[in-house]
Formats: C-alpha cells, structure tokens, sequence
C-alpha cells in the first residue's frame, strides 16, 4: 500500500513576473530554482522558487498572466499556504522584516494551534509563517545566498488551508482514497496529515458556505501532493479513477511527471513524482539564473524568447 509522503509543490497566478521574483526572492529570501514558462501556454512565464535545490515539499510555483484581473474570494478554494520556519524567535525576525519591507501582516498569532504570522504578498495572496522547531521537511537544504540567516529560512511547506462547501466530501477523498488521517475536527474545521504526526503533510479544511471564489492574482492554482516515482503515480491514477474522479492521466513534466485530477468540491490537485528535479538541465551553482526550457521546447526558444520580458 502506498502512502502520501507529503506535498510536492503549490501553483498560483501572478500578474507580474518581475515584481513576483522581487518578493519571493529578495524578501522572502527562497532561491529562485527554476525560470521556465508553462508548457501548455508558452507565452507565460513558470516560476519556482524553493530551497538550494527546489526540493519536494518547498516549491512555490507562479503562472505569470499579465492580462489577468483581481480575485473575488469565496469558497471552494485553496485559501492559504503555510510555510514553515525554525522558531518562534524566526517569527520575531520575520516580524522586523516585513515591517521594513513594507509587508501587509497580522503580528503574531496562531494557526493550526501553532504560533504563527500571518501575512499577504503584494497581489494579497495569503500565507502563514508557522513555527516547528520539531520539524524538519525530507531534503530541504539550507541556501547559503539566500538574504535571510540560516536560522530564520523558510524551510518548506506547511498546512495548506481549503476552504469548501462541503468538508465532508473532502475528508472522504483525501481519506479514503489517500490514506491521510483527521488529526482534529470540529463542526465546520479539520486537519488532516499524510504523515502522521507531521506537519509538512498538513491539509486544513474549513466548510465555508457563499459564493465560490473567482481567481486571479494571488489565487492558487492547485496543490500538488509528492509520490516517490513513475510506478506509484500509476497507482494512484487507478485509484482516482476507481472512485469516478476524471483524470488527466500521466502528463511528463519534464522535471517530474504528474496527473491531475478535481475533487467533488473543484478543488484540483496534482500528484507529482519526486524526481528528475531541477538539476536535470541545471547547474547547483547557476540554478534559476537563466531561461530552463524541456527538450521538446528547444527548437522553439528564440520564438518563446521573443514574447517574455526579461526578469532580474
């Protein structure tokens, strides 16, 4: 029987490329791993950023659409991504930083009964700094270059908060299908974890009802869970289809292959393998310092080049 080992990657829509590498790079302190452009709309920039190498489970990945308008929150949604870091004395730092920086945030709090930040990037996407000096996500790597000190970086992801009509739904795929297990649940709130125990695997449910959220900028695309290889993605692609989900079937990412598939609430998840990774045309030293495109990609580059603006 196979299992979750946690997330993969997350997905949102930026408007502005350049102004979304400034945060996530230059105040968030993450490594930009991987500048390539989406492979089903070639005019649009990939971005991902992560830690040295972009490990599952650090990844946070943007869809540049500079045309795109605002997001009208709702439910049935992914509404919030935690982000883990050391100590509650990161949180201090964090604190600092995005006061001087200018950083829309809540001050210390709590979230998912955890001491927490809560915090907006400029398109109000949100997010949660969570403290878990007990955690440590597999792989993660400290990035030596980073402008945040070692032991304030953001190692990785946390609790990823789904808000739904519907929690009961939800609960029964991830599950029934997935093996994830409800950690606490109230009337309307539940936590589900992968791993048991561990927070980098965390799903938070909140049954909201109202209108459905319409994305755009700072809206999340999909969450994207980890398997091990090309052999359990297969399995996992039976499952999904045994319980009358529709699947996209296994798609080659070039840097990791993946299916994706909605659950009864719209929510849209990817599975993901865990390798090839980014180092499969990258170099550890120079990784998300240029233009990435897959082999199948290569002879259209002056042509994908000449509709990109370029990023610094």
């Amino acid at each position: 029987m196979y299992t979750i080992p946690g997330h993969h990657h997350i997905s949102m829509i930026t408007k502005n490329a350049q102004q979304n590498n400034t945060f996530y790079r230059d105040v968030l302190g993450l490594r930009r791993v991987k500048v390539t452009v989406n492979q089903d709309e070639t005019s649009m920039y990939h971005l991902f950023y992560g830690d040295k190498t972009g490990s599952p489970g650090t990844e946070l990945s943007f869809f540049e659409i500079p045309l795109v308008g605002r997001t009208h929150r709702g439910t049935n949604a992914i509404t919030k991504i935690g982000l883990i870091v050391p100590s509650e004395e990161s949180l201090n730092y964090w604190i600092k930083r995005f006061d001087e920086f200018g950083v829309k945030h809540e001050g210390r709090s709590t979230f998912t009964n955890r001491p927490a930040v809560l915090f907006e990037d400029e398109e109000g996407l949100r997010m949660v700094l969570i403290a878990a000096p007990n955690t440590k996500v597999p792989h993660w790597e400290t990035y030596e270059k980073s402008v945040v000190p070692p032991e304030h970086q953001i190692q990785g992801m946390g609790p990823v908060e789904m808000t739904v009509k519907n929690m009961g739904k939800l609960i029964r795929t991830l599950t029934e299908i997935f093996g994830y297990e409800v950690n606490e649940q109230t009337e309307t709130t539940a936590l589900l974890q992968s791993v048991k125990g561990e927070i980098f695997g965390e799903i938070f449910i909140n049954e909201q009802d109202g209108a459905s959220e319409k994305p755009g900028r700072g809206s999340i695309h999909h969450l994207a869970i980890r398997v091990k290889n090309d052999e359990e993605l297969a399995y996992w692609d039976e499952q999904v289809k045994k319980r009358g989900f529709i699947s996209s079937g296994i798609v080659d990412r070039y840097y990791f292959k993946s299916l994706y598939f909605r659950e009864s609430n719209g929510i849209l998840f990817e599975i993901a393998t865990d390798g090839p990774g980014f180092l499969r045309d990258g170099d550890i030293e120079t990784l998300g310092e240029q233009l990435d495109l897959p082999d199948f990609l290569e002879e259209k580059r002056e042509e994908i080049t000449a509709k990109l603006k370029p990023i610094f």
